[in-house]
């Protein structure tokens, strides 16, 4: 049997293509690769995001069993320095989100919106996988 490798798409509901491009492309430095007027392809995170139109107002979020909102999606950013940069430009630019935190595992996290309410997580520590095989390579910056 194969083995899944790695997650190559994830797929986001949102109200309006262009604005959700903009908003992508401008806070989270997204490179658009397609548009039409159903869906977007963006490169984020090393990964293809299909931004893809809904006719009524949802989101990528569930409620757990104890009522809590949560998000689908965790990025990882390398660092606690790279997460409080990421956090106060994130800020800067008005985009809705929450306090770093402390959740009582290696690392800080925090959390954002998009303009749908799509909930993200940031954490602070990157895979050890990741970095291995990115970092020590020299393909991914660890200031980006």
């Amino acid at each position: 049997m194969s083995k899944l490798l790695r997650v190559g798409t994830t797929y986001l509901p949102v109200k309006n293509i262009k604005e959700a491009v903009h908003w992508y492309v401008s806070n989270l430095d997204a490179v658009l690769n397609y548009e039409d007027n159903d869906k977007a392809i963006l490169d984020l995170a090393n990964q293809s995001f299909f931004l893809v139109k809904v006719n009524e107002k949802q989101n990528s979020n569930f409620v757990d069993s104890y009522g809590n909102e949560r998000f689908t999606l965790t990025f990882e950013v390398n660092g606690l320095t790279e997460l409080e940069k990421l956090h106060q430009d994130l800020s800067e630019k008005g985009v809705k989100i929450g306090e770093i935190e402390d959740r009582g595992h290696a690392g800080n996290n925090f959390i954002f919106y998009d303009l749908d309410g799509n909930k993200f997580d940031v954490w602070s520590e990157l895979s050890p996988d990741f970095k291995k095989r990115y970092l020590e390579d020299g393909v991914a910056s660890e200031s980006k």
